[in-house]
């Protein structure tokens, strides 16, 4: 990280502010190594809120210069023409992922949309908010393709992707994540898009000791896989990614979808491809999905993988 960089940084999220909807949004995705000396920073416009990220510790130098930048962002024209409210730096390299208030008071649960839903938030007490939003593309497609379906949603966080098929007009989906917290979260989310609940079920267990309770709630013509890459005790990419993959065929439907996905830099989108081919090879690969265009990445390889698939 250099703080030779920062120019950089600061004009390119004054563009992004400038042409942000009325919706969440990332305005800077350092991570993406596309902005030399900037790879591991990013940055959030959360509702009129300006979140930025360090995932790496910097020097004296880069952290009085990122600060400075930031706090003078708020005397401009743009910032009062877009309503800003706070700033906030959070050091994500940190035990407990700190975050400062550098300017302004933070609304810490506000309530975001995209694309016309809506998702509560809770900022700075967590390493995430809520809301993955390198994932916009795939609750959108969701949405447009859940008409009528019975829907699957593992490892389902605050539920987003439940919140987006609902919208889009499923019958049913069935969210599964062993953190009956974040779980707590989506039904708010649900909630607050004013869906019928009784449509949407909630399953507080360990995916892998819950496959009877999951073939239950089955067949599904549509089954969303978003694991986390890495989670201590409970989750490792590659060696639990392929007993999911082999459990499709008896959860889906003929010709039942899937929405595969992996937000490993550590494995490459064959991965899915030749693990589904190994363990499910009547469910074929489609496409893969293109990722929001904020998300800016030098190799597609290493950015976040969102691919269908689809029972022959």
């Amino acid at each position: 990280m250099q703080a030779s960089a920062l120019p950089t940084f600061f004009e390119h999220i004054e563009q992004q502010i400038q042409q942000v909807p009325d919706e969440v949004r990332r305005v800077f995705h350092g991570r993406g190594k596309f902005w030399p000396g900037l790879e591991q920073i990013t940055a959030d416009w959360v509702d009129g809120q300006l979140l930025v990220n360090l995932f790496k510790e910097v020097d004296e130098a880069f952290l009085t210069d990122l600060v400075a930048g930031l706090v003078a962002l708020t005397e401009k024209e743009l910032w009062q023409t877009k309503s800003g409210k706070s700033l906030v730096l959070q050091h994500r390299y940190a035990d407990g992922a700190p975050s400062e208030v550098l300017w302004g008071e933070l609304d810490a649960s506000p309530v975001v949309k995209e694309h016309g839903l809506k998702y509560q938030l809770d900022i700075g007490r967590n390493q995430n908010f809520g809301l993955f939003l390198d994932m916009r593309n795939g609750r959108e497609w969701v949405q447009n393709n859940a008409q009528g379906k019975n829907v699957l949603n593992l490892f389902a966080y605050t539920c987003g992707f439940s919140v987006a098929a609902m919208a889009g007009g499923a019958d049913k989906v069935m969210n599964v994540d062993m953190s009956r917290g974040s779980l707590n979260k989506g039904r708010e989310n649900h909630r607050l898009n004013e869906h019928d609940m009784r449509s949407v079920n909630f399953l507080g267990y360990d995916i892998f000791k819950s496959w009877g309770k999951i073939k239950k709630g089955g067949p599904y013509d549509l089954v969303i896989i978003d694991p986390p890459s890495f989670q201590k005790g409970s989750f490792a990419l590659t060696k639990d990614y392929k007993k999911i993959l082999r459990r499709l065929p008896e959860l889906l439907t003929e010709g039942g979808e899937v929405l595969a996905c992996v937000n490993s830099p550590m494995v490459s989108p064959n991965f899915l491809v030749e693990t589904m081919v190994e363990e499910a090879p009547t469910v074929e690969y489609q496409e893969r999905l293109e990722n929001p265009p904020e998300f800016v990445d030098v190799d597609l390889d290493s950015s976040l993988k969102v691919l269908k698939f689809k029972l022959s």
